[in-house]
């Protein structure tokens, strides 16, 4: 049985539905697709310890949730044209192995997702990630290039707390690339950070 990280990107006006040109145009689906690739895959490989779900809020019928589990995905590549074709199928209604979509609310998942696991909200102002011994069982929560609106980061902070990957304000799928190097090291047993010397 797979220990599950799961990484939940809150997208403010991502389209909830199919006849769209472009994923930029879709509302910045391009950032849930960035963030969809950098949290499952692998050079050669799913990552089948992994769930990704985004919460869609552009037009025109949100809230929309497209969840994704790693360990049952499958038909899959990492291009721009797959996944434009794969989200505009699951809109419109069809099926795809390993992916679905409720009509469900960010507030309502949290709600029910609370307490079965550590929450996490990637926030440039909070505790640093050296300070804090990361599980391989957590739940990472990112906005999208506009950031979380303040409701939704105090209900998140709520049942969890603020996580610093530093002053930086990185890309979400950056961060969710820096968090799955970091727990990989864990899990294998290799030291968290390179040491000192080698940053010289």
């Amino acid at each position: 049985m797979y220990l599950t990280r799961k990484f939940v990107l809150f997208s403010r006006r991502g389209r909830t539905a199919p006849g769209f040109k472009s994923l930029y145009e879709a509302g910045r689906l391009d950032i849930v697709y960035e963030c969809i690739v950098a949290s499952l895959f692998l050079s050669h490989g799913i990552r089948r310890n992994v769930e990704f779900k985004t919460f869609l809020n552009g037009p025109p019928s949100p809230p929309l949730r497209l969840e994704i589990k790693g360990a049952e995905l499958r038909d899959v590549r990492t291009d721009a044209d797959t996944w434009k074709h794969i989200l505009e199928n699951l809109l419109s209604g069809k099926t795809h192995p390993g992916i679905s979509v409720a009509k469900t609310s960010f507030e309502r998942f949290l709600k029910e997702e609370a307490g079965r696991m550590p929450v996490y909200v990637l926030e440039e102002g909070g505790k640093d990630i050296s300070q804090i011994s990361l599980n391989e069982e957590a739940m990472f929560i990112l906005g999208d290039q506009v950031g979380l609106p303040k409701k939704t980061e105090n209900l998140a902070l709520r049942y969890g707390e603020k996580l610093s990957l530093g002053k930086q304000p990185y890309l979400a799928a950056s961060c969710i690339t820096v968090i799955n190097y970091l727990l990989d090291r864990k899990i294998t047993g290799m030291p968290p950070y390179l040491p000192t010397n080698h940053l010289q």
